[in-house]
């Protein structure tokens, strides 16, 4: 049986921190081929810039239109034939994908799932880790602070308003390994707020050129595991979190659901600035709705992200930051919290009330 090529995946927020990671990947294996994409959005229509490189240079630079300009789009038009065609090349043993600087990882990584499964067009190929590569002096302010990624030039399309933090979270939360530019003693803070916020079962590796890369194309990506990271049915603290510089996070936990109206009340006081925030949450007005939150950035969203099915609907947010925040989150979590007395009405009461939540979680099925 031919060996299936493996294919590492890299994510970035930061363009020089993205070549930077390249440069050394491609100088440590000259059998090592990178695709690299960039995605071009303007009011005249998106394009994708495909780069291919490996030690000795550049080997493809293309522009190819896209009608489409979503990063979506690009696996699908781009990548995967790409991908598919350069590991067909006897030059290379192995391929490093280079995400666009501040896509998230979690959805290219499951759409190249399930094209290297069976007959897929990637069957030749296998997942090895997802990477991301942060540097750590900027780590504090990028994934707390409230820079929008357009505002750096970094948006995937013209509306693309994500903040820097929310685009950052997801790529360390997601990542098999996080890459750090910088040290710890520079920059303690930052430091244990990256561990605080990565994958607990995720690995750090202090330095760019640090890793082992033979040991990063070995392993495998698990696409249910990778999933599960970013699931708010399984949100949880980091193991190995520590507190010694200032860095703190908060496990707020019931089986009470959130009182609708006093969370439209009270939501900038559960999600203040300069905190990293995921969870989830069931109110009384959809008791049959898994309500997510995610915030970063001074940014927040809200959102259904299924239904509780066979599981006990309950909530739960876990939330980071460095500040002095804790006392107001407790304080305001039990006051947004339905009371023992509100739960133990019922939900008939809640059938014809108005469903203040519309506007953030859409039209209920029933009214």
């Amino acid at each position: 049986m031919n060996r299936r090529t493996p294919l590492l995946t890299l994510a970035t927020v930061d363009p020089v921190v993205r070549d930077a990671t390249v440069l050394g990947l491609v100088m440590d294996d000259p059998r090592v081929v990178v695709v690299r994409h960039d995605i071009h959005d303007d009011e005249d229509g998106g394009s994708i810039r495909r780069l291919v490189l490996d030690a000795g240079g550049v080997v493809e630079d293309e522009r190819i239109p896209l009608e489409h300009a979503c990063l979506s789009c690009a696996v699908r038009e781009d990548a995967v034939p790409t991908l598919a065609r350069v590991a067909r090349d006897r030059r290379w043993d192995s391929i490093v994908l280079a995400l666009p600087v501040s896509a998230e990882s979690l959805p290219v990584v499951r759409a190249l799932g399930w094209e290297t499964r069976g007959r897929g067009a990637l069957r030749r190929l296998r997942l090895a880790h997802v990477v991301t590569a942060v540097e750590v002096e900027a780590f504090e302010d990028d994934v707390l602070g409230d820079d929008l990624l357009d505002e750096r030039g970094l948006a995937l399309t013209v509306d693309d308003r994500r903040s820097v933090g929310e685009a950052l979270a997801a790529q360390v939360a997601h990542a098999d390994t996080v890459l750090v530019s910088g040290s710890r003693e520079d920059r303690p803070v930052a430091s244990d707020l990256l561990d605080h916020l990565r994958a607990r079962d995720g690995r750090r590796v202090d330095g760019l050129y640090g890793a082992d890369l033979g040991a990063l194309l070995r392993a495998e990506h698990d696409v249910h595991r990778g999933d599960r990271r970013l699931d708010p049915l399984h949100v949880a603290p980091a193991r190995q979190a520590s507190t010694a510089h200032g860095v703190w996070t908060l496990d707020l936990r019931s089986e009470r659901p959130l009182h609708p109206e006093r969370l439209v009340e009270h939501v900038r006081r559960l999600a203040p600035d300069r905190v990293r925030s995921r969870g989830r949450f069931w109110v009384p007005s959809r008791p049959d709705s898994v309500c997510a939150w995610d915030g970063a950035g001074g940014q927040l969203s809200v959102g259904e992200a299924g239904t509780w099915g066979d599981v006990d609907a309950d909530t739960r947010l876990v939330v980071t930051g460095v500040g002095d925040q804790r006392a107001g989150l407790l304080e305001a979590f039990e006051d947004v919290l339905m009371t023992g007395a509100e739960t133990d009405a019922g939900l008939a009461a809640w059938l014809g009330r108005e469903d203040v939540l519309a506007p953030w979680l859409g039209e209920r099925s029933w009214a």
